[in-house]
């Protein structure tokens, strides 16, 4: 199961600029860089934002910006380091706890990305993303009650958020609560109809309750939606099987 719901943040600069002293060429090196990662040029944006920053070292939002780069780029370590950067800069900068917090879930390191998220929600209690993501690393380990419980609370704050209910019935499957695992992935597809890990994970669902005509309809949906959802046919075959095994 893909429990990677929520991905990175990318702030607008007019969020913050500390330390930036309107210099106009380190503000227009970072929005070129922005432009460039939001269009895929990452080794563009890396370059814009290193020579915004030697202009000016104390600039949040760059150190920000090139971390969501170097993540985009697989460099997880290189990513902490610019976070933690613009952290020591302002140590009330949320997004930059919210955003280490994603690093550190990606490299495994769950017990930091949940202190992280615990700070990024403690400056934001508000944020429904820092909820649902500390939801996500909750669930990796294995901790569904506490999991659920976020997810309760993302989705009490985005009521529409089809990765929320999807998260919430993966979270129910697992602690063995398969009907409302089936009802808020059904929820999920309700709010997205091409969620295609919702129908796959719905499908899982129904595998576990032997509904497999039902469950088999499920795989088939997500792999429509996604022709490359490896899981899915997977899924399907395993499904397949059992149907046969029991005839």
């Amino acid at each position: 199961m893909n429990t990677r719901l929520l991905s990175f943040l990318l702030v607008p600069l007019a969020l913050l600029l500390a330390g930036c002293g309107g210099e106009r060429e380190a503000r227009n090196l970072y929005n070129s860089g922005t432009r460039r990662f939001s269009s895929g040029d990452y080794s563009g944006a890396i370059a814009d934002f290193d020579n915004a920053i030697q202009i000016n070292p104390q600039f949040v939002m760059a150190y920000n910006n090139r971390g969501l780069v170097k993540d985009a780029l697989k460099d997880g370590s290189g990513a902490i380091a610019d976070y933690t950067k613009a952290i020591a800069l302002d140590p009330t900068f949320q997004y930059g706890y919210y955003n280490r917090g994603n690093s550190e879930r990606e490299i495994g390191d769950y017990t930091k990305a949940i202190a992280d998220y615990d700070k990024a929600i403690a400056l934001n209690p508000q944020d429904a993303s820092a909820y649902l993501n500390r939801a996500n690393t909750r669930y990796l380990q294995r901790d569904y009650g506490a999991a659920v419980s976020d997810y309760n609370k993302a989705l009490e704050l985005k009521p529409a958020s089809d990765s929320a209910y999807n998260g919430r019935g993966i979270a129910k499957a697992a602690s063995g609560d398969l009907a409302g695992a089936i009802a808020d992935c059904t929820k999920a597809i309700q709010l997205n109809p091409r969620n295609a890990e919702a129908y796959n994970n719905r499908g899982n669902a129904k595998r576990e309750m032997n509904d497999l005509n039902g469950a088999i309809v499920d795989y088939d949906k997500a792999i429509e939606l996604n022709p490359k959802y490896a899981n899915a046919y997977t899924n399907r075959a395993q499904a397949d099987a059992l149907k046969q095994a029991i005839k």
